[in-house]
């Protein structure tokens, strides 16, 4: 009985290799990062970016997603993204922090000045 769950692991493993993208930066938490889109609207694309912190990370193979947090007129808004996806295009890390955390939710108590991280050094 094992070792048919692991046969079957191994098998999900090679199938999710074919769909991993290979082209992805190091994204880090802290990172402001620049994300471009293809929306559908209809029977059109368009490609919408998007800029944030990025605030936390899950790591789960093909199913890799970052939560990034952006202001806009002092509304605070969060958004999911699966990195693998072939929805999105391009990743630009912008700037990079310096923190001593692994999730970064404090910043939604926080605004204005208050949610400046400090830069790391490259």
């Amino acid at each position: 009985m094992i070792n048919k769950s692991k046969q079957t692991t191994n098998l999900m493993n090679k199938i999710e290799q074919e769909y991993l993208k290979k082209d992805l930066p190091k994204i880090e938490i802290g990172d402001t990062i620049k994300i471009k889109k293809v929306i559908q609207e209809g029977n059109r694309e368009r490609v919408q970016s998007s800029e944030g912190v990025v605030i936390s990370k899950n790591n789960s193979q093909l199913n890799q997603t970052i939560t990034v947090r952006k202001t806009v007129q002092n509304i605070g808004t969060e958004k999911i993204y699966l990195l693998n996806s072939p929805q999105i295009i391009n990743i630009e890390i912008t700037r990079r922090a310096k923190i001593r955390r692994s999730k970064l939710y404090y910043l939604r108590d926080r605004s204005g000045k208050a949610t400046r991280l400090k830069q790391k050094s490259l």
